[in-house]
């Protein structure tokens, strides 16, 4: 198990992060989400003992994991860090770098390893080709294949699909997470994208402000968000008064409404004018005027006209659930 406890940073007197504390299971999946220059990058630096922390421990299974003021080499041999920067051999073939840190002897053990790993990340048609030759996407997938081939009980990954186009995003996020809990490997992954986290993680760990915001399962989190800002690291959100959405209602409050649970109606409800539609594939996004200074996004099977008068409705489960969080 991974134990971090009131762990703290700063560059100079510029606190990052601070007094953060959190456990991993043996296997689990932790995601790491928050705005750009929340401490994501920095966390996991400092998990993996690049970074020195001003205060804190970190422990894997009773044993510390010490930074540079101790270690000369930063890392431990139970772990691997993949960063944004991939450290690959640019002269050596796919295979080569792959295989680069497996035992020479054990050609067989070394071989299968290695075409086990080049297949998970749909690169066994380049294993023969330098890897200079590459474009960005097929770099990150080769090194993501590296960090993997010696089995490290601990995967700290940063934003590990950014350069890999979305035709085979989907694919190997499934082939990686799901290799990773069948070898029972933790995963630590600091991202932006969302299909990286709700479909993967176990946990989800909100930065903000140097701390922890918020900490929850996924669905939890997602349904239950207790911050806009919260709310918007999945994707849109409105803060809509539930006077506006209940007239009859005597509760002055807020709550938080994804465009996917606005229901538009005939002729009741909360009234909008149509701005923009928005092509999203399976649906529009469609933005709306409230007023002169207020927006509200919502989702329709199909475009609509500008300036439209539309309705919406919120399920009053929804409203009850949102004004108990």
């Amino acid at each position: 198990m991974l134990h971090v406890n009131k762990l703290s940073f700063s560059y100079s007197s510029n606190q990052i992060i601070s007094d953060i504390s959190f456990t991993a299971e043996k296997g689990a999946h932790i995601s790491i989400i928050g705005e750009s220059g929340c401490g994501k990058s920095t966390l996991l630096k400092l998990l993996y003992g690049i970074l020195q922390p001003n205060t804190g421990t970190i422990l894997w299974d009773d044993k510390p994991v010490f930074g540079p003021d101790f270690k000369l080499v930063p890392g431990e041999t139970f772990m691997k860090y993949l960063s944004q920067d991939f450290d690959l051999m640019p002269y050596l073939s796919v295979e080569d770098n792959v295989s680069q840190f497996l035992s020479v002897f054990y050609p067989k053990e070394l071989k299968e390893r290695t075409d086990e790993l080049l297949e998970m990340i749909e690169m066994t048609a380049f294993a023969k080709t330098k890897v200079k030759l590459l474009s960005g996407g097929q770099q990150q997938r080769v090194a993501l294949a590296r960090v993997l081939a010696q089995k490290p009980e601990i995967l700290l990954l940063d934003e590990p699909f950014s350069h890999i186009d979305n035709s085979r995003k989907n694919t190997l996020r499934r082939n990686l997470f799901n290799y990773l809990k069948s070898e029972k490997i933790t995963c630590i992954v600091a991202s932006h994208d969302t299909h990286d986290i709700l479909s993967f993680a176990d946990e989800i760990l909100v930065l903000k402000d140097q701390g922890i915001a918020a900490k929850a399962k996924p669905e939890e989190l997602y349904n239950h968000p207790q911050k806009k800002h919260i709310a918007l690291l999945f994707g849109d959100v409105n803060l809509i008064a539930i006077s506006l959405l209940k007239p009859y209602a005597t509760i002055e409050k807020s709550i938080l409404v994804y465009p996917s649970e606005l229901i538009i109606s005939e002729n009741s409800g909360l009234k909008v004018w149509v701005k923009n539609s928005y092509f999203k594939g399976s649906h529009y996004l469609i933005e709306s005027k409230l007023n002169e200074t207020d927006t509200i996004l919502f989702n329709a099977p199909h475009a609509l006209e500008a300036e439209k008068e539309v309705y919406l409705n919120v399920a009053l489960e929804t409203i009850n659930t949102r004004i108990k969080d």
